[in-house]
């Protein structure tokens, strides 16, 4: 037996998204190349995934929209059998069926290549929650400077938070300088 290649493509949009109910990504414009390999002896296959595009997830500072580039290059090794399972390395397809429905493999490449952080670039973010955070967020609990969220610059012109500090801190951190 002989191994033999087949190509095709896919135009994901943003119905595709919608249609997946993903949680991570909701909007987009994804390519993706599949490649199915025959591997030699059993019914086994291996699908290549190259997967390239934009899709928008929020922004982890502003919450806003933003755009973000995705690419992956992702495998899947498919064999014939019984019942449907995932084993190891493994999908196992009923040979009854011989047919498998890749969209959620794709779904879950595109999701896995969304990097832990994802913020706008400088000057992007929603100015309005960009400001209110900004009067938040403090650099170090032993200091009023708060950073600013649109370029990363320090302002130590901010006054702290309304709440005065707890005298609790204070004592402990006697005992901490004492160490």
């Amino acid at each position: 037996m002989h191994e033999s290649t087949m190509n095709c493509a896919f135009e994901l949009d943003n119905q595709f998204f919608i249609d997946i109910d993903g949680p991570e990504v909701s909007k987009g414009k994804v390519h993706v190349a599949l490649t199915v390999k025959k591997l030699m002896g059993d019914n086994a296959f291996e699908l290549s995934f190259q997967t390239e595009g934009v899709i928008q997830v929020p922004c982890d500072r502003c919450l806003d929209d933003m755009d973000l580039d995705v690419s992956a290059q992702d495998k899947v090794m498919v064999k014939l059998g019984a019942d449907y399972a995932e084993d190891g390395d493994w999908v196992i397809v009923p040979e009854e069926e011989g047919d498998i429905n890749v969209a959620w493999f794709i779904y879950e490449f595109i999701a896995l290549s969304i990097p832990m952080k994802h913020v706008h670039a400088p000057g992007k973010c929603n100015k309005a929650m960009a400001g209110k955070l900004g009067k938040h967020l403090r650099v170090d609990a032993d200091d009023n400077e708060s950073m600013d969220l649109e370029s990363g610059a320090v302002d130590s012109d901010l006054e702290s938070v309304d709440s005065p500090v707890d005298p609790r801190w204070n004592e402990l951190k006697k005992i901490i300088d004492n160490n």
